[in-house]
């Protein structure tokens, strides 16, 4: 039997970040050949993440991020068990650089993802390999991403929330769409403007309206009107374009905007929070 020494056991922790114990008894199962320890603590890996899969997955990191050019965004979701390990280093380490690939290949969903490779491993693998060497189960749930002039990304503090906001203007200082991706965050639009929103959301607020009126006891012949009034105040307050500004109650975010450059808009938004 080869003899298992303490800077063989510290190389192959650093290569998959496995416990030293662990990585010990891999060295003594594989003979002291390196990459069969490897596949052993892989193989191990799996067989937890197996008996986890039923597991919920409650916690975890939202991280938003923008390439270089600040044309692309993506933002990503890995889930964990506890908030003891969501807040580890290496855990949001590794959601970091899933969404770096992100950025880099710009993977048409989240499947695609997935099968990209981080060191020559499948990111999908790779989000196992980890979920084993902890014991708790991992998965990557999240995957959207923004195209536009100028993309802003916004993390709520805690890693819990974020957001991307895409305008239709590249020259923009970085605060303001800073400011709207805070909006996004904060009041959680369904749409960027009322023509964004869908047919059935429509009805569905509509029929909504028009039950309310009735059970407050207002005439039939008046229901579809005041349904209509309570949509249009729908559109107003869940619609980004058209709230108010929580920076300047004043204005709305469209008027907000339009101070800057008359023709500047939001053409589109992702939100993301792990609380809801």
């Amino acid at each position: 039997m080869a003899e298992v020494t303490a800077a063989d056991v510290a190389k192959l922790r650093k290569a998959c970040g496995a416990g030293m114990m662990d990585c010990k008894n891999a060295l003594v199962e594989s003979n002291g050949d390196f990459e069969k320890a490897i596949e052993f603590i892989r193989e191990r890996g799996k067989a937890i993440a197996s008996k986890r899969a039923d597991r919920e997955a409650g916690e975890g990191v939202a991280l938003a991020k923008v390439n270089a050019s600040g044309s692309l965004g993506a933002i990503v979701a890995l889930n964990c068990e506890t908030d003891f390990v969501a807040k580890n280093a290496d855990f949001i380490a590794l959601a970091t650089s899933i969404l770096d690939v992100a950025l880099e290949k710009n993977p048409a969903n989240l499947d695609a993802l997935k099968a990209l490779e981080i060191n020559g491993r499948k990111i999908g693998d790779l989000v196992m390999d980890k979920s084993g060497i902890t014991g708790e189960k991992f998965e990557l749930s999240y995957f959207e991403k923004i195209e536009a002039a100028k993309v802003i990304p916004y993390i709520h503090p805690g890693n819990k929330l974020a957001t991307l906001v895409g305008l239709n203007k590249s020259d923009v200082d970085a605060q303001i769409g800073k400011d709207v991706a805070m909006q996004v965050a904060a009041m959680f639009p369904v749409a960027v403007d009322k023509d964004f929103v869908s047919e059935e959301t429509r009805k569905k607020e509509f029929e909504i309206g028009r039950e309310q009126a009735r059970l407050e006891g207002k005439p039939e012949n008046m229901l579809d009107k005041i349904a209509e009034g309570k949509l249009q105040k729908f559109f107003k307050e869940s619609t980004l374009l058209n709230q108010d500004f929580v920076k300047d109650g004043k204005v709305t975010v469209r008027q907000y905007l339009q101070s800057i450059n008359k023709d500047l808009t939001v053409t589109e938004f992702k939100r993301l929070s792990l609380n809801a």
